[in-house]
């Protein structure tokens, strides 16, 4: 197939690791084609804060991912998407900003160090602290741990509710102290969520608007949406490009320096089995040849993963309602008129970070609190109405998954087995904090707004019966990262070397949410920016 058109830099997927990459690159002199998927534009609705709960169910920006029936949840096979747009995640996302725990990142170093080295690698907290502060630019905070003036627009919400106050409340009175920085010095506590918001137009910032927007202009950058990739190319053992279908028509593109994988947790390790690039076994499986035997291609899934209780409410003080009718007329002319009501909340507005086994120096459990009835939609049992569901996630669940090809056909999605509650500890740690949360509802001043607990309901009260409740309804926190992980050299389930590169390849680098050794505790979008940041910065040079 004759080669349309060649650039320094060909990124397969248009995230918002892409979006950093790219326009880093773009800076620095250097020709760049993204290839994304997905549409260009989303929905107008998806600028404002609320908009994207319009679309969460929905196929519109979404890629649902059929996953395997898994028999330690009793053959469920929950549905797991991922951001199919211009801007990834970052565009369709809740919108949460919050890194982790400084161990996280101290994590990931260890794993890129082999052991006996001296512990100099770059991936500690300490070196990872600069990109972010770099990336931010925070409406109220600065100093040791923020940033002001970066192109990522960070703030707190426009609006709060009823419900979500008494909450704050009530854990500050159950011993959980108040923190108004989740990034901060320290992660155990409750307190409001900052969010991707720009304080002062109260719309999405997502990494299209931060990172490629001020370079969306410039002719080295040529971005191609609609179009899927089909393999690599390659030539006497280097990746030279990338094979791809757009409008039904087939092309190729050439990479005279590198190509960049970032196409997400899930399909950037289909793209390298189906290019002969993973576990020669399920390579051959499915009659691909071996171009380079990497046993942890698609290995070391891992998610977050959350499980609800839910209880109907006296009154009106969260936001069943609010996106229909009169309700939604005067939200939107409020939000029209002063930039402010309910459009420019999320909907969820605060957690806690807490452990149920009592080492709250590092939390093991994010608990959402979500002011209305809301269940994901292949979780039966509650209908919509006034009411607050509480979910506790899990941050390190111990269980892995994994990700294989279906066939290969390259349009066939990957097949996903979570793993979910593979591990017993995870299971353990759910139910523990199930029953907080129960306490939670039960506890001043929440419970004066309490009618009753509709789901599971109080008869569930065993470990046994809380397990099945547990089992039944857990869900996605939609942060999937770690099936193309980095690590040292020594470690043969690595996938990629310390500074991105595949191994066995030349050419070709991996820099979305794969290359995590392991999940971070909190929302992955902010870990997702700063590693981005961190990935180019490798491929063009630190900035003096």
């Amino acid at each position: 197939m004759a080669v349309d058109k060649s650039y320094d830099y060909v990124i397969v997927g248009g995230g918002s690791s892409a979006c950093v990459v790219a326009s880093r690159l773009v800076e620095a002199g250097a020709s760049v084609l993204i290839l994304e998927r997905g549409p260009r534009r989303a929905s107008p609705i998806m600028h404002y804060p609320a908009g994207y709960m319009k679309f969460l169910a929905k196929d519109t920006y979404l890629a649902m991912h059929q996953t395997e029936p898994q028999p330690q949840l009793n053959g469920r096979a929950p549905i797991v998407p991922q951001g199919k747009v211009l801007g990834g995640g970052s565009t369709v996302n809740a919108m949460v900003y919050i890194r982790g725990q400084a161990a996280d990142y101290d994590g990931w170093n260890a794993a890129v160090t082999a052991p006996g080295a001296p512990n100099d690698g770059e991936w500690s907290y300490r070196d990872m602290l600069p990109y972010f502060k770099a990336q931010e630019d925070n409406d109220h905070l600065a100093g040791e741990f923020h940033g002001v003036g970066g192109p990522l627009k960070i703030s707190d919400l426009g609006h709060t509710s009823e419900m979500t106050r008494a909450y704050m409340k009530t854990l500050q009175g159950m011993g959980i102290p108040w923190n108004p920085d989740f990034n901060g010095a320290a992660q155990f506590a409750v307190g409001l969520m900052q969010h991707t918001i720009d304080w002062r137009t109260r719309r999405r910032c997502s990494a299209v608007d931060a990172f490629l927007s001020p370079v969306m202009g410039n002719a080295l950058l040529t971005v191609e949406t609609d179009a899927v990739v089909t393999g690599l190319a390659f030539e006497k053992g280097r990746a030279v490009g990338v094979e791809y279908v757009q409008a039904g028509r087939p092309a190729r593109a050439a990479a005279a320096v590198e190509v960049i994988v970032a196409a997400g947790a899930y399909q950037t390790p289909k793209l390298l089995m189906l290019s002969g690039i993973g576990p020669e076994d399920e390579l051959r499986r499915h009659g691909v040849d071996v171009r380079v035997a990497l046993a942890g291609v698609g290995e070391n899934l891992q998610d977050h993963y959350e499980c609800p209780v839910v209880a109907t409410t006296r009154g009106a003080f969260g936001y069943y309602g609010q996106d229909r009718g009169w309700p939604m007329i005067k939200a939107g002319l409020q939000y029209i008129l002063f930039k402010s009501g309910p459009v420019t909340t999320t909907g969820v507005e605060t957690c806690a970070f807490y452990d149920p086994d009592g080492d709250n120096a590092r939390p093991t459990i994010q608990m959402f609190c979500v002011p209305t009835v809301y269940l994901d939609r292949d979780v039966m049992g509650a209908d919509p109405g006034h009411g607050v569901t509480i979910n506790s996630l899990l941050l390190r669940p111990k269980a892995r998954g994994r990700v294989r090809l279906a066939s290969r056909d390259p349009l066939a999605n990957a097949i996903v087995d979570t793993g979910i509650f593979g591990h017993a500890d995870d299971l353990r740690l759910t139910v523990a904090s199930f029953r907080f949360a129960r306490e939670v509802l039960a506890a001043a001043p929440l419970r004066d707004l309490i009618d009753r607990e509709i789901f599971p309901g109080p008869g569930i009260v065993t470990d046994e019966a809380v397990g099945d409740h547990c089992r039944r309804t857990v869900k996605t926190g939609y942060h999937p990262v770690g099936t193309c992980r980095m690590g040292h050299d020594g470690d043969e389930a690595a996938v990629l070397t310390p500074d991105l590169k595949v191994r066995g390849v030349e050419g070709l680098r991996v820099v979305d949410a794969s290359l995590m050794p392991a999940i971070v505790s909190g929302n992955t979008h902010a870990a997702v920016l700063g590693a981005a940041a961190k990935a180019a910065d490798l491929i063009v040079g630190k900035r003096r």
